[in-house]
């Protein structure tokens, strides 16, 4: 699989219960916070549900950078 690099660029204040739960999940929890995971289909899931509130990135390994996904 795959790794992707999701980045918090949203707060969670104000949003629902299940959505900062999802965050903290994923490792996320403060604006700027960068995680690293494998593209799985339930961290793609987890992704989705929060969309509004990351930016995910996935690396090139041939040319060796990130590229925007979401």
């Amino acid at each position: 699989m795959e790794k992707i690099k999701i980045i918090q660029i949203r707060s969670s204040i104000k949003r629902l219960k299940s959505q900062k739960r999802t965050l903290n999940a994923l490792g996320l929890g403060r604006i700027g916070k960068e995680v690293l995971h494998e593209a799985s289909p339930s961290i793609l899931g987890m992704i989705k549900k929060v969309e509004h509130l990351v930016k995910v990135l996935k690396h090139d390994n041939k040319i060796n950078k990130w590229d925007l996904i979401i």
